[in-house]
């Protein structure tokens, strides 16, 4: 703020109460700064992600990033008494992320943030209830709730016929019905699983010619060859393990590198959950029209489908201008690789003071920014950032 003005409120604004946002104020606070942090905990995880799943990601991977550790999965399970078996339940992981809250955030505020406004050299956050908070520093850790990404082809049809994955938290809602699922990743796969746990009668359909099974350890593997990220082989998972060596990759390269370590695959685990149902590669939907209370789907192949709902596990497409709390004047401050922030050191944007954490980072940072286990990057390098420290040349995300 200016010399002139009244002094902001907070040095530091956290929009987001999911992994990353309690992973960076786990850093501030440990860095002595006090920073207000806003949002529903673990929203996205409790509100938008099925009950039953199972976390893909290592468990050494899906600890929120502190900055001794003192907030890791294993922490909380010995504070908790709870077991932790080789996958991590969804019901767990918000468990897990309730705890590190109340150590992290003790004082988070529920409320909303519905604008920021850059002025005065900081910015001036508009809550839900009419009242204002001024902070200098704003780290943006909304999540990617808000990117479903749904085909051209199936925009604007009847949500009761047409969904996407992260529309429910409860798949059992399907119980005696057809449903048709599109994709080939994990979460494809898991919907099938669960649906077909339910009692429903499900088909998955999807572009690539087969299904990519991961393994956790194949056998010809030595142990330690991939990074204990989970993100990537063998090869790749070295290359984007540290976001400052991804940088400094030739930009032509990081594309078809990113896509590698984050192509469409499924945990060899839910192999067996899958079993009976349809799966149907090599083919697209192009068209989908509803019919008495129902679909009906036309594939690329010629067939037909008759469907109680079209579930669609079509991932997310980034773009920070759907983040309905950043207005246009602020946007065009920031800038942007298709919707992607163009981050700096400490994963700042080009409008100085505000931080982007999580997917948005991916762009600049690699695509371990999109998980869990990108917190232990993101975290102290916001940090440090913050407070004007130097940033080391090599940091990894494990």
């Amino acid at each position: 703020m200016s010399a002139s003005g009244p002094p902001p409120d907070f040095r530091v604004a956290i929009i987001g109460a999911g992994p990353l946002g309690l992973a960076v104020a786990a850093h501030l606070r440990d860095a002595g700064v006090e920073a207000f942090v806003c949002g529903h905990p673990m929203e996205f995880w409790r509100k938008q992600m099925p009950r039953g799943m199972l976390l893909r990601s290592p468990i050494r991977a899906s600890s929120i990033a502190s900055p001794r550790r003192e907030l890791s999965l294993q922490r909380w399970s010995a504070d908790e008494a709870r077991e932790i078996g080789s996958e991590l339940p969804l019901e767990d992981f918000i468990s897990y992320g309730e705890w590190v809250r109340h150590q992290a955030a003790p004082d988070l505020d529920v409320r909303t943030v519905t604008s920021v406004a850059a002025a005065n050299g900081g910015f001036t956050l508009r809550l839900e209830d009419g009242n204002e908070v001024r902070a200098t520093q704003v780290v943006a850790a909304a999540g990617i709730g808000r990117f479903a990404s749904i085909p051209p082809q199936l925009q604007g049809l009847p949500p009761e016929l047409v969904s996407h994955t992260s529309q429910h938290a409860d798949l059992g809602r399907f119980a005696g019905t057809k449903v048709a699922v599109v994709g080939s990743g994990q979460s494809a796969l898991e919907s099938v699983a669960l649906l077909n746990e339910a009692g429903a009668e499900v088909e998955l359909v999807f572009r690539a010619g087969g299904i990519v099974w991961l393994d956790k350890q194949p056998s010809w593997r030595l142990p330690n060859m991939q990074a204990p990220t989970g993100v990537g082989g063998p090869r790749s998972s070295w290359l984007v393990a540290s976001p400052d060596l991804f940088r400094r990759l030739p930009s032509r390269s990081q594309p078809t590198i990113a896509y590698r370590t984050i192509r469409p695959a499924g945990a060899v685990w839910l192999r067996s959950r899958v079993a009976g149902a349809q799966f149907t590669a090599a083919t697209t939907i192009h068209a989908a029209l509803p019919r008495d209370g129902r679909l009906r789907l036309e594939l690329s192949d010629g067939s037909e489908r008759l469907v109680d709902h079209l579930l669609l596990a079509t991932g997310y497409e980034i773009d920070i201008r759907k983040y309905e709390f950043l207005p246009p004047a602020l946007l065009d401050r920031v800038k942007m690789i298709d919707g992607y922030p163009v981050l700096g050191p400490g994963l700042e944007s080009s409008l100085a003071g505000l931080y982007f954490v999580g997917a948005p980072a991916a762009v600049s940072f690699g695509p371990t920014m999109r998980f869990v286990t990108g917190s232990l990057y993101a975290a102290p390098a916001v940090a440090r950032q913050v407070v004007a420290r130097r940033q080391p040349r090599v940091a990894w995300a494990f």
